[in-house]
């Protein structure tokens, strides 16, 4: 039993301290963008030890990486964004309407929290191997993740007959994903509520074409 406490206050140790170095490599990306991060920074920055920091994330890209992870779905549970509520609802709920809602709602609350970081990710990808890596894979889980949501609209009865799955999924999957949301931003100073608006119109008339 007190091996079982110890273990616990271990692990809450661990996860505080983790905390603490992503909230404050999170600001240091964010003000200083990636070249001028450093480790030993956001150890400063963290109260932690440079080489606690070194220990548990090995690389500025490697920390990079968890912030965004982290702030894409809004805490450092380990479950993926297809296991979140609001996609969840958006797989599950009545109408079509409201699962196009659910997902621009969910979207909208994603670049809010992880816009700033996205765009720091995208800068620093063409340097970072691993950064370009884990850019790829999060375009290919989008396309995944509408090819399902889109999949399970059919199979409930949702979308006329004879959608092309294929095709709704890799060209919403354009319009949800990140980079498309920093373009806006770009181009037409989108707000993120401006973003959700025009991603419930994108999507429903992607439905009704």
């Amino acid at each position: 039993m007190v091996e079982d406490v110890n273990a616990d206050l271990r692990a809450a140790r661990v996860a505080d301290t983790e905390e603490k170095i992503l909230r404050a490599a999170t600001r240091l990306f964010l003000d200083r963008g990636y070249a001028g991060t450093t480790l030993t920074a956001v150890a400063a920055a963290a109260h932690v030890g440079a080489r606690t920091v070194y220990v548990r994330f090995g690389t500025k890209a490697a920390l990079l990486k968890r912030v965004v992870d982290v702030a894409m779905v809004g805490d450092t549970a380990p479950v993926a964004v297809n296991g979140r509520p609001w996609f969840v609802l958006a797989v599950g709920a009545p109408t079509l309407d409201e699962r196009i809602a659910a997902m621009a709602r969910g979207g909208r609350e994603m670049m809010v929290r992880a816009g700033g970081l996205f765009a720091v990710t995208l800068e620093a990808a063409s340097a970072e191997p691993r950064l370009a890596e884990a850019a790829q894979a999060g375009r290919e889980a989008t396309r995944d993740n509408l090819r399902y949501f889109w999949t399970r609209a059919a199979g409930d009865g949702l979308l006329p007959d004879g959608h092309d799955i294929d095709w709704l999924a890799e060209t919403s999957a354009i319009l949800v994903h990140n980079e498309t949301y920093l373009l806006g931003a770009r181009m037409h100073g989108w707000t993120p509520e401006r973003y959700e608006r025009w991603l419930i119109t994108g999507l429903t008339r992607l439905a009704a074409a």
